[in-house]
């Protein structure tokens, strides 16, 4: 089974938003899909993950708000009025917002309960309100076992489209330990998509080698560091040559810090290729055939154009994807980010490539 084609290129252009933060309205929502012993953990402490920053903005847009009064992202039908038809969406990838942190609960039954839960009310209240959303599901990547069995459960639902887990980790995400989540992940033709926005927090312990900064902004500066760690131990610890199928998304971390990467991972692999002897090209090849990236929170340098070179000086033109954040603090417009790009790469960018991944196809919607 295999929901992406990655060959697939669409003849129309298309407009595809692949972070998308999709919430519970309540959290008594979710009782039905969770076991009882768990409903009083569930109803009292939420995934029990805090964080240590205060940021001033807060995360959600207020004026993203529905009528209601909820909580901003966690009503389907407010949304799609709101973003998807406000933009003129052709989809968007539902990536959710808590739920993505269960992993760094201690106790792992508990995650693992609230993460079927939650993959479950994901297909019943938002996959079914409008065709136009996709889901990512998530899994707990602290229990892979159980996150492949979970990836087999659900994976062949024809509006999942992808598998997500957040990027604090207590592992680099090339350890071993990890590979059943990349062999169900590539059984089922599903990319891997990783979130920040949990380092520093639950069971990870500090968010850099170093410590923990002391504000938010701090913390919120230094996230790509963690991609990078993780893409690194991926390509080091062989994950492309066993998992050949495996495609991964680096969601919410920017572009820039891409180069120097890959040409730092070139230039050691040529003198070090000793102790990485099941790689077979070099690491370089293996980010463009296997890596993709979005473009939230865009890079804005004073001339634009040197974002552009950046991406075609390492060849990832056609490993972009569109990402607005919605409906969190810092969400990136779709006509601001994409008036960067010339239109050949712009039209790659605000929906081919993500077409190409997920199997995504233009289509007339009745609205």
């Amino acid at each position: 089974m295999n929901h992406n084609d990655t060959q697939h290129v669409p003849t129309q252009s298309m407009l595809i938003d692949t972070d998308v933060h999709n919430g519970i309205r309540d959290p008594h929502d979710l009782l039905p899909y969770l076991d009882k012993p768990w409903h009083q953990q569930w109803i009292g402490s939420g995934t029990g993950v805090g964080t240590p920053y205060y940021s001033p903005v807060g995360v959600l847009r207020k004026d993203a708000i529905p009528e209601e009064g909820v909580s901003s992202g966690s009503d389907p039908i407010f949304l799609v009025k709101d973003h998807i038809e406000r933009y003129g969406f052709d989809y968007v990838i539902l990536t959710g917002q808590n739920a993505l942190e269960i992993s760094l609960n201690p106790d792992i039954d508990y995650g693992n309960a609230v993460i079927s839960a939650y993959n479950d009310y994901l297909i019943d209240h938002w996959l079914s309100i409008d065709d136009r959303y996709k889901g990512a599901m998530v899994i707990n990547h602290s229990d892979p076992l159980y996150a492949a069995k979970e990836i087999m459960r659900i994976g062949g639902h024809p509006d999942i489209v992808e598998v997500i887990m957040c990027s604090g980790s207590t592992r680099l995400y090339g350890n071993r330990f990890f590979h059943p989540i990349y062999e169900a992940a590539e059984r089922m033709g599903l990319p891997v998509s990783i979130h920040p926005g949990t380092e520093g927090r639950g069971i990870t312990g500090a968010p850099t080698p170093s410590g923990y900064p002391s504000r938010y902004m701090e913390w919120h500066n230094i996230l790509p560091t963690n991609y990078m760690a993780h893409i690194n131990s991926m390509v080091c610890e062989g994950v492309f040559e066993k998992f050949p199928g495996v495609k991964v998304v680096a969601i919410e971390g920017g572009i820039a810090w891409l180069p120097h990467l890959m040409w730092r991972m070139d230039k050691n692999y040529k003198a070090l290729r000793d102790t990485t002897p099941w790689l077979s090209k070099l690491p370089s090849e293996y980010l463009r055939e296997h890596v993709y990236l979005t473009t939230q929170p865009i890079e804005e340098p004073e001339v634009p154009a040197h974002l552009v070179q950046l991406i075609q000086m390492c060849k990832m033109e056609d490993r972009i994807l569109y990402s607005s954040d919605y409906p969190h603090w810092d969400f990136d417009h779709p006509k601001m980010v994409l008036s960067a790009f010339p239109k050949e790469l712009r039209k790659k960018v605000q929906g081919g490539n993500a077409a190409a991944l997920y199997g995504l196809h233009k289509k007339e919607i009745l609205k």
